[in-house]
């Protein structure tokens, strides 16, 4: 098949070119993120392949299957992005990379939190100008505190293993509780009580209409002053303005974030000679205690090559017209 991939960067092109060899298809690398005004360059293709923030909203979707564009490979977990009641409508298939490296992101948050608790990031730049004070970068012992994780799918299991390996106590919260995390000795609780009881707090749970904004006002009062918040799955499970005062009123001690509700705009890209015109980010990043990645953590190479390698499976089966393993649709 011939395949627009849309938002193409670098490594997307290395670990893709690796594999396509192997597989009967030709793609056509694009830079700019699919959107209403970028649609038509899907104009001959048989198949697109989307990342995080590229559009797949009704207009879209509508004029992709005006292309004659039926088939869709995300190169991602997440497809809050996607409007499955047209896909459906249309009759355009999608499919996405449902697990990759879990180990990535896991390992990625646990960075973020070895950061936060004990400067490094500070003190990296102290040291580069010849400043090897340590006036200020005390932190503390990760051993023995509490981490409460939302969402145990394979990035949650992934990070709860981490966590145990500190010898910090780990509390979870899912909808589905995991015999295999109980067994290793994570303790499930209602999501209040993990929020009161938690030092630090990891979200690892998939955007929904019911996880959004799941870190407010209100769930912010729960929590112990000095928290620490990391969040390394999706932006809008924390609302913004909220964990903005929450840091100036010192609720929350620590904030690391590799995703950010509005980063469409911002991620992914080079602004080092703009100014930012999105006040809240701005804020955040005056925080001496907010350390932010500009969604990161899946960069692995191992984690790179499983996507490549699943979106090419799931493009197989497309032409192949067999029953779509990592298929996207609406529950029946």
């Amino acid at each position: 098949m011939n395949v627009a991939c849309f938002s193409t960067k670098s490594y997307d092109r290395e670990s893709f070119d690796q594999l396509i060899p192997k597989h009967a298809h030709q793609f056509t690398y694009l830079e700019p993120k699919l959107d209403k005004h970028t649609v038509s360059l899907a104009e001959g293709y048989d198949a697109i392949c989307a990342f995080v923030n590229d559009h797949l909203d009704a207009p879209v979707l509508k004029k992709l299957a005006a292309l004659n564009v039926k088939k869709i490979v995300l190169r991602c977990a997440g497809y809050n992005q996607v409007d499955l009641e047209k896909a459906a409508e249309y009759g355009i298939q999608i499919c996405r990379v449902p697990a990759y490296s879990p180990e990535a992101v896991a390992e990625h948050a646990f960075a973020l939190i070895l950061s936060l608790s004990r400067k490094t990031h500070k003190a990296f730049n102290r040291v580069r100008d010849n400043n090897f004070s340590l006036e200020g970068l005390a932190g503390f012992n990760l051993h023995g505190k509490t981490i409460g994780v939302i969402g145990t799918g394979a990035i949650g299991k992934a990070f709860c293993s981490i966590a145990l390996g500190f010898g910090c106590k780990v509390l979870a919260y899912d909808l589905i509780e995991s015999k295999e995390l109980k067994t290793m000795g994570v303790e499930y609780l209602g999501l209040d009580d993990l929020l009161m009881q938690s030092q630090v707090i990891s979200l690892h749970c998939p955007l929904t209409p019911g996880t959004k904004h799941l870190i407010n006002k209100k769930t912010l009062e729960l929590m112990p002053k000095g928290v620490m918040i990391i969040n390394t799955s999706r932006g809008a499970l924390i609302e913004t303005k909220s964990v903005i005062r929450a840091l100036k009123t010192k609720k929350i001690g620590y904030l690391g974030i590799d995703v950010y509700e509005q980063e469409e705009d911002l991620f992914f890209r080079d602004l080092s000679e703009e100014i930012l015109m999105d006040e809240q980010i701005t804020r955040l990043m005056s925080f001496p205690n907010v350390l932010i990645t500009g969604h990161q953590a899946f960069l692995t190479k191992e984690a790179l090559n499983q996507i490549a390698a699943t979106t090419l499976f799931n493009l197989d089966e497309m032409e192949a017209g067999k029953k779509l393993t990592h298929e996207v649709k609406i529950e029946s």
